[in-house]
């Protein structure tokens, strides 16, 4: 039996704020979980879980129209899901009174129950949330009955305000497989047993590195579960190390190679490091004009030659200070604080005010 796993889809999230490629994010999201739909049908996937936040709001009649539509397109399929603290079932949540397809099972209980799949030989517990936080530690106790199916756990959480849990306790319940949401980073918790699908695509640049689903396949009572990277971008960072030659423009033609390098299509949160002329400033707005740069982050510091300073000011202010961190090995802190301290003395261009 072969199954898909997914979780934190955020339909509906448009990442970035006001960037100029936030709509494109947007849609993206959308896309790649229609891909995702389209890889279930051409893996001939049995079940589909999605531990929730499939909607990173309220849904829409119309989104949940579409999404429902989606699923039709791979009636072979069983799809269970879930609503997620994102998502999560008010009174009046769309979810509830959705047409889905015929082949879609959804866990809306406040407390934990089993939808039945005799024909795969497959159970499938868990719960939905109905407010964006919930403390109690919901999973810990639970246990499937007796029973020759594999046995799943769908499951949204992992924090302190959402449903914390104990994985040595997870590990423990007796489930085949935890489906695992809420985590937007991929990880196997107990080796192809207690997993996080991690997000679906990453929403925000906390979420580096690759990001898509889990394949899973169980035989013979046996799990085994690959990771597939299904995501058209990822947030990476990049460090550009500086040195007191650089100017703004040898900077961005460094950093314009470094991004055809490692690719145009991902996201880039850049930090300068290192020591800089003390009369350089950096215009960090011009190293986002190529490519998709969300944020340039500065952390150089002024390359003070401390021997010529001295020399310049001998007898003045800067001289004495200079002097006054003499004649010992400075620790970190004393280091820090003479840097901070000339760039207050003469100014942040590195001359005296």
């Amino acid at each position: 039996m072969r199954f898909m796993h997914m979780a934190d889809v955020h339909l509906g999230a448009c990442p970035d704020g006001r960037a100029d490629w936030s709509e494109t994010r947007k849609k993206e999201i959308w896309d790649t979980f229609r891909d995702s739909i389209a890889d279930a049908r051409k893996e001939q996937v049995d079940l589909l879980l999605i531990a929730g936040d499939l909607f990173h709001r309220q849904p829409l009649p119309q989104e949940l129209k579409e999404v429902s539509y989606l699923f039709s397109t791979i009636p072979q399929t069983r799809v269970v899901l879930m609503a997620g603290n994102h998502d999560y079932l008010r009174p009046d949540s769309a979810y509830l009174s959705t047409a889905w397809s015929r082949n879609v099972a959804c866990l809306f209980s406040r407390e934990c129950e089993c939808v039945r799949f005799p024909e795969i030989g497959t159970e499938v517990y868990g719960l939905s949330y109905y407010r964006q936080e919930i403390p109690e530690s919901l999973y810990d106790g639970l246990h499937p009955v007796d029973s020759d199916c594999f046995q799943v756990l769908l499951a949204h959480g992992g924090d302190a305000l959402h449903i914390p849990f104990r994985k040595e306790k997870l590990a423990r319940s007796g489930f085949d497989y935890v489906a695992l949401g809420h985590i937007h980073k991929p990880q196997e918790l107990a080796e192809n047993r207690v997993v996080y699908a991690g997000a679906l695509s990453p929403i925000d640049c906390g979420d580096t590195g690759p990001h898509g689903y889990v394949l899973g396949t169980w035989e013979r009572g046996k799990v085994t579960v690959e990771f597939v990277p299904r995501a058209k971008r990822e947030y990476a960072g990049l460090v550009l190390k500086v040195g007191e030659e650089d100017t703004t423009y040898s900077l961005r033609d460094r950093l314009e190679r470094l991004i055809e390098q490692k690719g145009w299509q991902h996201i880039y949160r850049v930090v300068l490091q290192g020591k800089r002329d003390p009369e350089t400033h950096f215009d960090t707005e011009k190293l986002t004009e190529y490519g998709m740069v969300l944020e340039v982050e500065d952390q150089t510091v002024p390359a003070f030659h401390l021997e010529e300073l001295k020399r310049r000011y001998a007898g003045q202010l800067v001289g004495r200070y200079i002097e006054s961190f003499e004649g010992h090995e400075r620790s970190k802190i004393e280091e820090l604080a003479l840097q901070y301290g000339l760039e207050a003395l003469l100014g942040q261009d590195g001359r005296k005010k």
